[in-house]
C-alpha cells in the first residue's frame, strides 16, 4: 500500500502537465521568462547602486582632497620611478620588497629569473 501512493501521485502530477503545447506558445514563455530574468537583474543591480552611492560620493571628495598631495609625489618621485621602471625588467623576476630597520628597502632577484642586462648595455658599479 505504502509504494502505491507515491506512483499514484506521480502518475496525477504527470496527468496535470500540459501535452503537446504549440511551438509558439514555448517561445512567448520562454522570452517572458528573459525578460522577468533582465527585470530582475535590473533591479538588483539598481539596489546595489542606490546602496553605493553614498560611498561613491565620499570617495570621489576624498579624492579631491587628495589630489594636491599626488600631484606632489608625482613631481618629487616621478623621476626616480620612471628610472626604476627603465631598470627593472619584470617585477615577476623579483621577491616582494624588504624594509630594512633603518629604512632601506631591499628588491632582491629570485633566483630562477633570466640573467639581468642592463639598459643600455653600461655596466653598473655596486
Amino acid at each position: 500500500m505504502k509504494r502505491i501512493i507515491p506512483s499514484a501521485a506521480f502518475a496525477l502530477s504527470l496527468s496535470l502537465l500540459p501535452v503537446g503545447l504549440p511551438a509558439q506558445e514555448i517561445e512567448e514563455s520562454e522570452e517572458d521568462g528573459f525578460s522577468l530574468m533582465e527585470e530582475g537583474a535590473r533591479l538588483i543591480l539598481k539596489g546595489i547602486m542606490e546602496e553605493m552611492e553614498p560611498a561613491i560620493e565620499e570617495f570621489e571628495g576624498l579624492a579631491e582632497e587628495l589630489r594636491p598631495a599626488f600631484r606632489e609625489l608625482a613631481v618629487e618621485m616621478g623621476p626616480a620611478l620612471i628610472e626604476l621602471l627603465e631598470t627593472v625588467d619584470s617585477f615577476s623576476n623579483y621577491h616582494p620588497p624588504e624594509v630594512m630597520p633603518n629604512g632601506d628597502i631591499i628588491l632582491r632577484r629570485r633566483d630562477e629569473a633570466p640573467e639581468w642586462v642592463p639598459p643600455d648595455g653600461e655596466e653598473i658599479d655596486l
